[in-house]
């Protein structure tokens, strides 16, 4: 299918790398859970665009200057575990009761997941080990390929990310009735950050 090579195997690869629970995962849970399904909807577009900037830069090669370059590579790397972490804390150190540490606005929110998406280093890698494995070097049409390879991860994405964050939606009014549960659970995902944020920074 315009030179993707097993189209199903290509969709399924994609679903089972949305499903790793890792800090986009987290952010849309965080973003639903604070601010609504409209809320978990911008972070889901957030996540989209930050995926298509990485895509486009994995296909302009910008993943093997990094690769080239380690203190580039690495100064990402800070970058984008520096913020996971100052995420995390501050969902960490909330006083009940207090202000949400994320904005309410939807932008905020697609501008949190945007950076959470695009910070993350790994991201170019695997797109860049990524789409070999299904291009088809028989009928590959260049930038159409990539396009249709792009569009479908974005479809994929969107559907993945709106119907976890309908899930969480759902289950929000249920964590509010019992407070405590609902801190708790923040201050988890808090800390699933910050691990994500320290694990990025030493690897």
């Amino acid at each position: 299918m315009l030179g993707i090579g097993d189209y199903g195997a290509f969709c399924a690869a994609i679903l089972i790398f949305l499903a790793l629970p890792g800090p986009g995962t987290f952010a849309l849970l965080t973003s639903t859970a604070k601010g609504g399904l409209r809320a978990g909807a911008a972070a889901t577009l957030g996540v989209i665009v930050g995926d298509q900037v990485l895509l486009w830069l994995a296909v302009a090669g910008v993943a093997a200057l990094l690769a080239a370059n380690p203190l580039i590579f690495q100064g990402v790397q800070y970058l984008g575990a520096a913020y996971l972490t100052w995420i995390g804390l501050k969902l960490i150190l909330a006083r009940p009761g207090s202000a949400p540490p994320i904005r309410i606005e939807p932008r905020q929110y697609a501008r949190q997941a945007f950076l959470i998406t695009l910070l993350n280093p790994k991201a170019i890698v695997f797109y860049m080990a990524f789409f070999p494995l299904f291009i088809d070097p028989v009928q590959h049409r260049g930038a159409v390929t990539f396009m249709a390879m792009a569009a479908t991860i974005a479809v994929i994405t969107a559907a993945y990310g709106l119907t976890l964050c309908a899930f969480a939606n759902a289950i929000t009014a249920q964590v509010r009735a019992h407070r405590k549960l609902g801190q708790a659970l923040e201050r988890l995902a808090g800390v699933f950050l910050v691990g994500f944020g320290i694990r990025l920074g030493t690897q």
